[in-house]
């Protein structure tokens, strides 16, 4: 997991590494992407590192969903580049995607199908053995609260219990890479923060998560670093704390959020 430090020098892997040492998970250099009459995304620049909690914020609108779909191979660029370890998202395309676990706003999967049998197929895409897929949907589902219900079709899950379902189907082949898009969308307080929880377990074993909330308090919780996008480019990156100090002693990332959005005038 990554520390980031006022001395531009990191944790990784308990080493101490110059910040520009750092492997990248997530590169986006100079990106593109134009719909009729609409900049969606605006020669956008992001480096991610390897292990980071990386929370990427903007309204509606602002171009955060175009970059996922770019990222997760759904939206094709215009222009630019976008590895992740390396690998470009459309030149290496099978590749790439394997590195990554999914977990969109809206559910994802078969709601008439037994939870279990949503995780078994998935794995099976991904190329596990039975016995693999077996292992890990028993890990997956006992760490989120979801083994008793292995065998329920998902239409009867609560809401919160189908937004933990995404996220194991997102996990079931061990991705390096989890991109997250609102998944405590409509979830009640008591699962948001278990979810929290599972999230910053998974974080400090080595994935590296890519979060867009519109939860300002979930950004602030949760993310190491945060981008904020406004009108296809990115108006400030900042580690969470110098964030904070922008807007005084004691503010929210909310209020810097708002101040920072409310003034672009660009």
């Amino acid at each position: 997991m990554i520390h980031q430090a006022n001395t531009k020098t990191a944790t990784f892997n308990n080493h101490q590494l110059p910040e520009t040492a750092m492997p990248s998970a997530i590169s986006i250099k100079d990106l593109v992407k134009e719909y009729p009459g609409v900049n969606a995304v605006r020669n956008l620049s992001l480096e991610i590192k390897e292990g980071e909690f990386f929370g990427l914020l903007g309204p509606n609108g602002a171009g955060k969903t175009t970059t996922l779909g770019i990222l997760t191979g759904l939206v094709n660029r215009d222009s630019g580049e976008v590895t992740l370890f390396g690998k470009d998202v459309e030149k290496n395309y099978v590749e790439a995607r394997r590195l990554i676990g999914l977990v969109p706003q809206e559910f994802n999967f078969d709601i008439f199908e037994k939870v279990y049998n949503i995780l078994d197929f998935n794995g099976g895409y991904f190329g596990l053995s039975k016995k693999e897929r077996a292992q890990r949907i028993e890990t997956i589902l006992k760490d989120l609260q979801l083994w008793e219900k292995r065998s329920t079709p998902a239409r009867f899950l609560s809401g919160g219990m189908k937004r933990k379902l995404m996220i194991a189907r997102a996990l079931i082949h061990h991705p390096k890479i989890l991109i997250l898009d609102e998944p405590t969308a409509g979830v009640d307080v008591e699962t948001r923060k278990s979810m929290w929880k599972y999230l910053q377990k998974l974080n400090k074993e080595g994935t590296t998560i890519l979060l867009t909330t519109h939860y300002l308090e979930e950004a602030e919780f949760l993310c190491e670093r945060i981008a904020i996008i406004n009108k296809g480019r990115i108006i400030k990156l900042d580690n969470k704390q110098n964030l904070l100090k922008l807007h005084g002693k004691d503010a929210k990332l909310e209020e810097v959020f708002t101040h920072l959005t409310t003034n672009d005038n660009q």
